[in-house]
């Protein structure tokens, strides 16, 4: 008999747990996160049906594809996937064959000629057939409409002789190329996701250098196991936009009465005569009327002439006797102008005094001689 049935207590079973039964096979020392790799003996028969991607190149790129579509080759040969090249379309191609094993490794040949058609080297864009490595391409040239503001964003992003794209690559470990209207970037799944949300944030006004003091805080909390547990919440900075004027409400649209009848149409000619009763007048009673408004308008004219004529002899203002105004003080500058004009001069008066004497003199000498 058990201890429990000794001691008379009866073994209560969790109903949630009751199926479950112990795993020989899963133990501690098995990495469930280690991904294992896929080789032919894994699927030895070839699969029922061909799968294929294709994509198209911009033409600068047809030069450096036709120098490197050997490697291309030969790298895709290795995991049983055709590829290829066509210059007329400008379009690349990839296709799994009889020798292929691996099912995922079409997608991996399709974000490989994704990537070189994205100016991407092939010494680098090879690495994505590699089971580690996953890539993305973001596109950023619909998000900013003004072609200036995209531009001076794009190269924020890139940053002076490629600083702050260096910087990027460095924290989490990813290869991100700028080029056109998309960002490539290569690298694991979490820091892929992370270089996305920088990019994106980077085309809505936002500093990557932000972003980059993040990251650098966190690779630095991540060294401490204490903190393996907790929320770094509070170690990380929080950045407000400061100095931001809040936009004034727009006014609320008037709204028109709806009427279903039409706006009244606006009188002729003929109808202000018809109401004046103009229309009505003979040929030389019309000229009569004209003459005498063209009579009216040039007396009106001559009276305005004559009062601005008049003007011109109007004596001026003179204040009675006893109520003349004080001169107004000089100041010290006026003073200061004035001294230095008489002693100039009185300088010029001196100066003009002893070339008359010296004159006078020689004058005389040239009497005595003669």
């Amino acid at each position: 008999m058990s201890a429990e049935a000794e001691h008379g207590e009866e073994r209560v079973e969790n109903k949630n747990k009751r199926f479950r039964k112990d795993k020989p096979w899963d133990t501690d020392d098995i990495d469930h996160w280690k991904i294992e790799k896929f080789t032919p003996e894994d699927n030895p028969h070839p699969f029922l049906e061909e799968s294929s991607f294709a994509t198209l190149f911009p033409k600068y790129r047809e030069k450096y594809l036709r120098e490197i579509w050997g490697h291309v080759t030969a790298a895709l040969e290795k995991h049983g996937v055709a590829c290829t090249l066509d210059l007329v379309e400008g379009s690349m191609s990839v296709r799994t064959t009889r020798k292929t094993f691996d099912p995922y490794i079409i997608l991996r040949a399709r974000d490989l000629i994704k990537l070189l058609s994205r100016s991407v080297p092939f010494v680098q864009a090879v690495k994505i057939l590699q089971d580690d490595m996953a890539c993305d391409v973001i596109k950023i040239g619909n998000i900013v409409r003004n072609k200036e503001r995209f531009v001076k964003r794009r190269q924020r992003l890139i940053g002076p002789n490629g600083s702050t794209l260096k910087a990027i690559e460095l924290l989490t470990g990813c290869y991100v190329l700028v080029q056109g209207n998309t960002v490539s970037a290569m690298g694991s799944y979490k820091s892929l996701k992370e270089i996305r949300r920088i990019v994106l944030d980077c085309m809505k006004n936002i500093h990557p250098i932000y972003h980059i003091k993040e990251l650098m805080i966190k690779r630095e909390l991540a060294k401490d196991p204490k903190l393996a547990n907790e929320s770094w919440d509070r170690f990380l900075p929080k950045f407000k936009k400061s100095n931001q004027k809040s936009k004034k409400p727009a006014p609320e649209p008037v709204k028109k009465v709806y009427t279903p009848f039409p706006p009244a149409p606006q009188p002729s000619k003929i109808d202000l005569q018809l109401e004046s009763g103009e229309y009505f007048l003979k040929p030389h009673e019309k000229r009569r009327n004209e003459e005498a408004k063209r009579a009216k308008s040039q007396a009106e004219h001559a009276v305005r002439r004559e009062q601005e004529r008049e003007k011109l002899f109007q004596p001026p203002e003179e204040p009675l006797p006893g109520e003349e105004k004080k001169k107004p003080k000089r100041s010290e500058e006026e003073k200061a102008a004035r001294k230095a004009e008489k002693a100039a001069k009185k300088a010029a008066k001196e100066a003009a005094a002893k070339e008359g004497k010296t004159a006078s003199k020689e004058s005389s000498k040239k009497r005595k001689r003669s």
